[in-house]
C-alpha cells in the first residue's frame, strides 16, 4: 500500500455551535487533533478531544481514518473504529456528547457518457444498423433529460422508460431505500412509457436480494436455463419471468473514475432498478455498459434529491434552533435597575444554541426578591425543554406558593415522567429588605459570600437535586445578609472551564477574581469574571453552557 497525493475529498466541520465548515484533505497523512502542537491540519478547540487525535491517510485510491490516540475512542457512523476506509457521507465522531463531527465527502467522479459515445461510434462504424442506431438514439435522449428541468419523478420515469426500451423489458420498477434499511417502490413503469400502480408489479424478491446482498447487478437473459435459484423463485415461476435484471443503486459519491461499475459496492445503497420480462434476452457488452450508465444516472439524481431533502432539513432545524434560541433568551429577566434594596445582574451563555442553565428573578410582596439559578443535565434541545418547564412552574412563586412544596412538586413530575432522562440542580432564593434570606439548595454548587472583604463559599447543598429520587424532601434553610454582602451564584460552566491542556478554572481562582473587585458595581464583577474565564481558557471551545447570577444587598436609607 503506497502513499499518493489524495484525490479531491473535504471534511466538513459541524462545531458544536451549529456553525460549519468545509475543510480540504490537501495532504496525506491529514492530523486532525485539539491545537496547533503537533501540526494538525484540522484544528478542534474542545479539551475532550486528544491532542493527537486522527489521521486521514490516503493510499491505493482511498482515504483511511485511523485512531491515533482519541481517549474516548474513534468513530465513524457511530461504530468505533481503529482504521477504517471512509465513504462519501461518512459522519466521524470522538466519543463525547455535544461535540464537534465531522463529515467525509470525495469528489464526484468522472461520468463514463464519452467513453459511451466513443466506443458506440466505433461499434457503429463497423457494423452500422438499427440496433446500434437505436442505441445512439436512447443515449441521446437519456443526455437530453439530465439537462432538462423536469420535476424529480418525472424525471426518474423518463429514465426508468428507457431503461426498459434498452432491454426491450414488459415492466420496470424504481424502489427507493427507506430509513429502515429497507425498499420502498418509487414507481412503476411498462413497456410504452405508460405508467402503472406500484401494487401491479411483484418484482423478484430473489433477484432484488441477490444484487443487494452481492452489491453487484443481477442480469438474467433467459431464467430457464440460468443455474440460479432464480430459475426457481416463485413470483418468476409464477408471473412466468424469462429475463430478469436487478441493479442496486450506490451513492455516487462513492463511485471511482473507472465507471460505474467498479466500486459500487463502496457506496450507500439508494435504491434498487429492476426490469423484467416473458421473453429471453440476449444483450451485446455496450448495452449492459449502457444500461449501468443509466443506473448510474438514476442514483445520480436520487443521490442529489436526498441531499437537497437534507440540506432542506438541516435549514429548517437551524431555523428552528433560532427561533427556540431567541424565546430561551426572550425568557430570561432583563432590567436589573429598579430595586432600591439591591444590586442585581445576571448573564447565560448556552455552549450551543440552546442550553440547560437559566436564571430568573421575581419581585414579591413587601419589597422581596425571589430569585433562582438552575443546571438541568445534558445540553441541547432536550435540556432546554426542561428548563423552560422549570421556569414556568417556580413562576407559581410569586402568588404565594410555599417554595418547598413547590420544589416537591417538581420533583414528582420529573420523576414520574422518568422518559425525560433529566434532572436539575438548582439554588432558590427569597430576599427581604431587612436581608433575610430563606433559600433551598437542591444539590447546587455552593454560592460564594463576599463579607467584609472576605470571599467563602456559602450555603451548601442539604437537598438532593430534582428528578432523582421520588420521595425526596425539599426544605427551606434561612441565613442573614449584612448591607453590603454580595451574593455570587454561578454554574459549573465556569468552574469546569478548561484551557487546551485540559486544565480547569477551578473555584479557586474563581474566588480570587471576586476577591479582586469585591467593591466593583456588580455588572463590573460580572464581566470580570467572564473576561478571567475567557483568557484562561485562550478562547477554546467550552461544553458547557455559562450562567451568572449576583446581587448585592442594601439596606433601605
Amino acid at each position: 500500500m503506497t502513499n499518493a497525493q489524495p484525490t479531491e475529498a473535504v471534511l466538513e466541520v459541524l462545531a458544536p455551535d451549529g456553525s460549519r465548515r468545509r475543510v480540504p484533505v490537501t495532504q496525506s497523512p491529514f492530523l486532525i487533533g485539539r491545537g496547533a502542537e503537533t501540526d494538525n491540519h484540522l484544528q478542534l478547540p474542545d479539551h475532550r478531544i486528544s491532542r493527537c487525535c486522527a489521521a486521514l491517510v490516503y493510499a491505493d485510491g482511498v482515504h483511511r481514518l485511523e485512531d491515533r490516540g482519541q481517549r474516548y475512542g474513534l468513530f465513524v457512523n457511530g461504530k468505533k473504529i481503529d482504521i477504517q476506509a471512509l465513504r462519501d457521507a461518512d459522519t466521524i465522531t470522538f466519543g463525547v456528547p455535544d461535540s464537534f463531527q465531522l463529515i467525509f465527502h470525495t469528489a464526484q467522479p468522472q461520468q463514463p457518457l464519452a467513453e459511451i459515445l466513443s466506443q458506440l461510434e466505433q461499434t457503429s462504424a463497423l457494423e452500422p444498423g438499427a440496433r446500434e442506431l437505436r442505441q445512439v438514439n436512447l443515449l441521446l435522449e437519456a443526455t437530453a433529460l439530465l439537462q432538462s428541468h423536469l420535476p424529480l419523478e418525472d424525471m426518474l420515469a423518463a429514465m426508468v422508460d428507457r431503461a426498459i426500451a434498452l432491454v426491450e423489458a414488459d415492466r420496470g420498477l424504481l424502489l427507493e431505500a427507506d430509513a429502515k434499511a429497507g425498499l420502498r417502490p418509487l414507481l412503476a413503469r411498462e413497456r410504452g412509457g405508460r405508467s402503472m400502480p406500484v401494487k401491479n408489479l411483484a418484482p423478484s424478491q430473489t433477484a432484488i436480494a441477490h444484487a443487494i446482498k452481492e452489491r453487484r447487478s443481477v442480469v438474467e437473459e433467459d431464467v430457464e436455463r440460468a443455474a440460479t435459484p432464480l430459475r426457481d423463485a416463485r413470483s418468476v415461476l409464477g408471473q412466468q419471468l424469462r429475463s430478469v435484471i436487478a441493479i442496486p443503486l450506490h451513492s455516487v459519491a462513492h463511485l471511482r473514475s473507472s465507471g460505474p461499475t467498479a466500486s459500487a459496492a463502496l457506496g450507500e445503497l439508494l435504491g434498487v432498478l429492476y426490469l423484467d420480462s416473458r421473453r429471453p434476452a440476449a444483450f451485446t457488452r455496450m448495452e449492459r455498459r449502457f444500461l449501468d450508465w443509466l443506473a448510474f444516472e438514476v442514483a445520480t439524481t436520487l443521490d442529489n434529491a436526498r441531499l437537497v431533502h437534507k440540506e432542506q432539513e438541516r435549514r429548517r432545524l437551524e431555523q428552528e434552533l433560532d427561533i427556540a434560541r431567541h424565546i430561551q433568551q426572550a425568557l430570561l429577566p432583563k432590567d436589573f435597575q429598579h430595586f432600591p434594596h439591591f444590586q442585581v445582574t445576571g448573564i447565560n451563555q448556552p455552549c450551543l444554541a440552546v442550553g440547560g442553565d437559566y436564571f430568573d428573578l421575581m419581585e414579591l410582596s413587601s419589597g422581596r426578591i425571589a430569585f433562582v439559578i438552575a443546571d438541568v443535565s445534558g445540553k441541547g434541545l432536550g435540556a432546554a425543554l426542561v428548563t423552560a418547564v422549570l421556569q414556568g412552574t417556580f413562576s407559581a412563586m410569586t402568588l404565594g406558593q410555599d417554595p418547598g412544596n413547590v420544589f416537591a412538586h417538581v420533583n414528582r413530575f420529573i420523576c414520574a415522567h422518568s422518559e425525560l432522562e433529566r434532572h436539575a440542580t438548582l439554588f432558590f432564593g427569597v430576599l427581604d429588605t431587612a436581608g433575610r434570606l430563606e433559600f433551598i439548595s437542591a444539590g447546587h454548587l455552593p454560592a460564594l459570600l463576599v463579607h467584609a472583604g472576605r470571599v467563602e463559599s456559602a450555603f451548601p447543598a442539604k437537598c438532593l437535586p430534582l428528578g432523582l429520587f421520588l420521595q425526596a424532601e425539599f426544605k427551606t434553610s434561612s441565613s442573614t445578609l449584612e448591607p453590603g454582602d454580595t451574593l455570587v451564584l454561578f454554574t459549573d460552566g465556569i468552574t469546569e472551564a478548561m484551557t487546551p491542556r485540559e486544565e480547569q478554572f477551578g473555584i479557586e481562582r474563581l474566588q480570587e477574581v471576586v476577591r479582586r473587585h469585591a467593591t466593583a458595581p456588580v455588572e463590573q464583577l460580572q464581566a470580570a469574571i467572564l473576561a478571567a474565564v475567557e483568557k484562561f481558557t485562550f478562547g477554546a471551545y467550552q461544553a458547557d453552557d455559562v450562567t451568572l447570577f449576583i446581587i448585592r444587598y442594601h439596606r433601605a436609607a
